[in-house]
């Protein structure tokens, strides 16, 4: 088992989950004290690494998302430290990737940035697929992580959300289970760290879920933004909040509003994946390489052309 730093504290494995160890600095923490020791995040992924569902309204085409959310965290954490090194922040994701997709686009770019931070959500998207097959789909996350680990960089992983209350998706819930214990095991073997969206219940909230069911809302986005910190060990600024409470409906306009998404999302979703097709062609990353993080400074990501 090598060792690839620490995580506020520092982390080891112990077969199958993260056991918190003693720290070894100082219990007092001073001004220039880091809240956390990374400065090179990347971050591997599809739409939900993306961003999809929580738009910029300053900056037309861009997403912001979870992991953007969790590197201006960081970016103020390694600005905490007078004249110490600048962090910066790179996100190779594009929406509607499968995990070969990604095995094949993005891990390669990732080793040559040498990251000390790397975030990796892949195989959604082939678990939720017709036919996908969780331990296929676990096997080919293994050798993806097992290659990332050269880097030395710690690595999140995450496991699939409960989707017991989704219409339709939610008949997937055993699919998803399966996946999530080969992502524990893949975790295990490779020293990284599971940020547990399975466990976190919020999540099970209609208002967490962009209008579409498959993708995240902004108010989802930051919730898992704050675990994915909460994860890792990291003092951070974002404050959970209550969002407005759904209307209620009668059942039959429940059952019209599924009909309706089924229409429009769920049923345009899967004939793109039985053509081969992607809500990603054209699309390129939003932050190829690394550059530092101060908030508007980010660049858009975009397109070749529209898909």
């Amino acid at each position: 088992m090598h060792d690839r730093g620490h995580i506020g504290h520092n982390m080891r494995v112990n077969e199958t989950e993260k056991i918190l160890e003693t720290p070894d600095v100082p219990a007092v923490e001073t001004p220039d004290s880091p809240r956390h020791p990374w400065t090179r995040y990347v971050a591997l992924g599809d739409s939900f690494t993306e961003g999809i569902g929580d738009p910029d309204e300053t900056r037309p085409g861009y997403h912001r998302g979870w992991a953007d959310r969790v590197a201006e965290e960081l970016a103020l954490g390694a600005a905490a430290v007078q004249d110490g090194p600048k962090f910066s922040y790179a996100n190779l994701a594009v929406r509607g990737k499968l995990i070969a997709q990604i095995r094949d686009e993005q891990v390669a770019p990732a080793l040559e940035l040498r990251p000390d931070l790397i975030t990796l959500c892949a195989g959604g998207n082939d678990v939720i697929r017709p036919g996908g097959d969780p331990d296929e789909t676990a096997r080919v996350l293994d050798t993806m992580v097992q290659i990332l680990s050269t880097t030395g960089a710690t690595i999140v992983l995450f496991n699939g959300p409960d989707v017991r209350e989704t219409p339709v998706v939610g008949s997937i819930r055993g699919k998803i289970a399966i996946f999530n214990e080969n992502v524990r095991t893949i975790a295990a073997r490779h020293d990284a760290v599971v940020a547990d969206m399975w466990s976190l219940r919020e999540l099970t909230r209609p208002e967490m879920w962009d209008e579409d069911r498959l993708h995240f809302s902004a108010f989802g986005h930051h919730t898992i933004a704050r675990m994915v910190l909460e994860t890792m060990n990291v003092k951070h600024d974002l404050q959970a909040s209550e969002p407005r409470p759904v209307p209620g409906r009668t059942w039959r306009e429940a059952r019209v509003d599924d009909a309706v998404w089924a229409r429009h999302h769920l049923f345009p979703w899967v004939i793109r994946r039985l053509r081969g097709r992607s809500s990603g062609d054209g699309i390129y990353a939003k932050r190829p390489n690394f550059e530092p993080l101060f908030g508007g400074s980010m660049p858009p990501g975009g397109s070749s052309g529209d898909s």
